[in-house]
């Protein structure tokens, strides 16, 4: 009878503990798809506003050709950020921050680009610039949407894999954490503004 009790009791055990870790790797397995998910669309709309650029230097160069070295800057910025890339499956801080710093100076360049444009009131009277800066600015738009997705998804999935018991089976399985996007270096301090 004791060793009836005993193999129903070890049973038993066994049974909840494989319940429990096929219902906890389960959810984590669709967290950790909607990481992967939201990371795809946040590389979707950075590659959309890399699409934007080539027709953007091209009409701001039918305009201002001494204007050479910014536009030069922008290319070499856009070929650095697309050439870029991580798989989903690699999301890491040392990647992340990799990928950030070529959006960022992608960015940077932009901003130099649309400074410049302000010398030519005939470029920005152009229907294509106008166009194109509107598609630009949407699409910034669509990146902050689809980075707040993405940071949402890694809190939860962070989040999950923390939890007791599941930060058990999480160790078990490899889920790791996901790195999330970090402010860039100064934006703590706000701009100074002087009339």
């Amino acid at each position: 009878m004791r060793i009836f009790r005993k193999i129903m009791m070890t049973g038993g055990i066994v049974a909840a503990a494989t319940g429990l870790s096929s219902c906890n790797y389960n959810s984590l397995v669709e967290k950790q798809q909607g990481v992967e998910e939201a990371w795809a669309q946040v590389e979707n709309q950075y590659q959309r506003r890399a699409d934007l650029i080539p027709n953007l230097v091209n009409t701001v160069k039918g305009y201002s050709t001494h204007e050479e070295q910014t536009l030069t800057k922008v290319v070499e910025a856009r070929a650095k950020a697309t050439s870029v890339t991580i798989d989903a499956k690699d999301l890491n801080e040392e990647n992340l921050a990799r990928y950030q710093q070529a959006q960022n100076e992608l960015s940077g360049a932009l901003k130099s680009l649309l400074a410049v444009t302000e010398a030519y009131p005939d470029l920005k009277a152009n229907e294509n610039f106008m166009n194109l800066q509107a598609q630009l600015e949407g699409t910034e738009n669509r990146i902050a949407t689809e980075r707040k997705r993405y940071t949402e998804s890694v809190r939860e999935y962070n989040t999950a894999i923390k939890k007791f018991p599941t930060t058990i089976y999480a160790g078990w399985f490899g889920f790791d954490e996901k790195p999330q996007f970090k402010a860039e270096a100064g934006s703590e301090k706000a701009p100074e503004v002087s009339f």
